[in-house]
């Protein structure tokens, strides 16, 4: 009987993930029809959203309370549609910093207020009742930082329950008793898919809700709704997927809440290759929590093997903005051959609405074991100490680098610590301190190979100097004041 049925059963489940592919596919070529165009950048704030937030208020197809408001006063909304017996909660940045699925969360709900995909969206919505929570922590997105104006993490308040953040989430969990729960954040941009060169571009956690990590019902329809999102990423960031550790954190409001009895999904959106606004990461996340709230509605999630959870790789933190392999470093008259790792850091501007680079160099030495979003291979290049001048009559940026200066003594703005062009500015008596390279220190040299420079490393940012400058990927230059 078994043998005779079991042709039924694959031929039920290879129609089931074809049927999905298809509508997954339609999601994805149709996402900037519903992409909210108000939020094209990552550093919102709380006034960037209420607009929205009344707009849907003013839509009968939503319902949208106050829940709280935040330690300096401003508004927590919860915004609920569908008519289904099965409760979906979905909140997001819980840490300030955190913005991508934020974005992500109004263009599902545009989504879902179209007329388009009626078929879906009424399957999805007469089995299930979602309530989004978007900016949990509006304080800290004012100022992009993690934490809350109280200066404690959110994520770690589940039980001494301190912050008014934390209360609010904790009392609409209660008060939905939801059966899911969507945990939205972001993760930093060096995660790489263990032993890949690969970014773990997003990360997926069935959230445990023991030291065992035991696997009860809740936590195992978490897991096998993050083998269906995974499988769905898979089609578009290939091998870029990550799992998050599972180690139980007694403070943590994921691991609480799946205690609490509500299968838990953590979603981490990390990084992805010249993506420096997350916008293909807040698309990917649409796609994919779209598709997880269709196999939650239809329940076809229930036939999924949660041994494939165990099958998508940890997450590792062993990327680089930028690798340099096998350069020769030059040190009290020796030669060495290091690999250097660099950071391209984000240091917020004033109003914190937009950011430059300060890169440092995060490792060097051995690195053979680590990636790079860019990697350049430096075998037979030597390093050249930058050097600094004055800006000559006709003396391009160009003309400048191919000398190995990188430094310019000039009269400085009134304000401002960073400038576009590929060029550090300095003060007309700005000294040069000795050349060691170290990690922390600015990635700020040149590459020599067979007598020529040819190629600048500025701010971190490699420049090759055969090519026209305003062609190739440049950050910005430092002002040395």
């Amino acid at each position: 009987m078994f043998k005779r049925l079991l042709p039924i059963v694959i031929g039920l489940l290879t129609f089931s993930v074809n049927a999905q592919d298809e509508i997954t596919s339609k999601l994805y070529e149709t996402y900037e029809k519903y992409k909210e165009p108000s939020l094209s950048e990552r550093r919102i704030k709380h006034t960037d959203i209420q607009p929205l937030i009344q707009q849907f208020n003013a839509n009968p197809k939503f319902a949208v309370q106050k829940v709280g408001e935040s330690i300096q006063g401003r508004d927590l909304h919860l915004i609920s549609i569908g008519a289904g017996d099965v409760n979906v909660f979905l909140w997001s940045q819980m840490h300030g910093d955190e913005p991508t699925a934020t974005m992500a969360i109004f263009d599902i709900l545009n989504f879902l207020d179209s007329p388009d995909f009626m078929k879906e969206k009424n399957e999805i919505l007469s089995h299930v009742k979602l309530h989004f929570m978007p900016m949990v922590n509006p304080d800290g997105a004012e100022v992009y930082q993690r934490r809350n104006a109280l200066g404690i993490d959110i994520n770690r308040d589940a039980l001494r329950l301190q912050s008014p953040e934390g209360r609010i989430l904790k009392r609409v969990r209660d008060s939905l008793d939801a059966d899911f729960g969507f945990n939205l954040h972001d993760q930093s941009t060096y995660y790489n898919a263990e032993l890949t060169d690969k970014p773990a571009t997003i990360s997926y956690l069935a959230t445990a809700f023991n030291y065992e990590k035991d696997i009860n019902e809740v936590r195992s329809n978490a897991m096998k709704v993050i083998v269906y999102m995974n499988r769905i990423i898979q089609n578009y960031a290939p091998g870029q997927v990550g799992r998050y550790s599972d180690d139980f954190e007694p403070r943590a409001f994921g691991d609480n809440i799946a205690k609490w009895g509500t299968s838990l999904i953590l979603i981490e959106s990390g990084g992805y290759a010249n993506d420096t606004e997350k916008q293909e990461i807040r698309k990917l996340n649409y796609v994919s929590i779209l598709s997880a709230l269709h196999t939650i509605a239809n329940g076809s999630y229930k036939n999924i093997p949660i041994d494939d959870y165990e099958k998508i790789p940890h997450n590792d933190r062993k990327l680089f903005d930028l690798k340099i392999e096998n350069v020769t470093y030059q040190l009290l008259g020796n030669d060495y051959i290091l690999d250097l790792g660099i950071y391209r850091n984000e240091v917020d501007l004033k109003g914190h609405k937009d950011f430059y680079y300060k890169s440092t160099i995060g490792d060097q030495g051995d690195l053979s074991t680590f990636y790079g979003y860019e990697t350049f291979d430096a075998s037979g290049y030597t390093i050249v100490p930058p050097k600094i001048a004055i800006k000559g009559n006709g003396q391009t940026n160009k003309n400048l680098l191919e000398q190995g200066i990188a430094y310019v003594k000039t009269q400085l703005p009134n304000y401002g610590s960073s400038v576009d062009e590929p060029m550090h500015k300095v003060h007309l008596d700005f000294k040069l301190n000795g050349f060691n390279l170290q990690p922390g220190v600015n990635p700020t040299f040149f590459l020599q190979k067979e007598g020529k420079i040819t190629h600048a490393v500025l701010n971190g940012f490699l420049l090759d100097l055969s090519k026209p400058l305003e062609e190739q990927k440049f950050g910005n230059a430092l002002i040395y004041r």
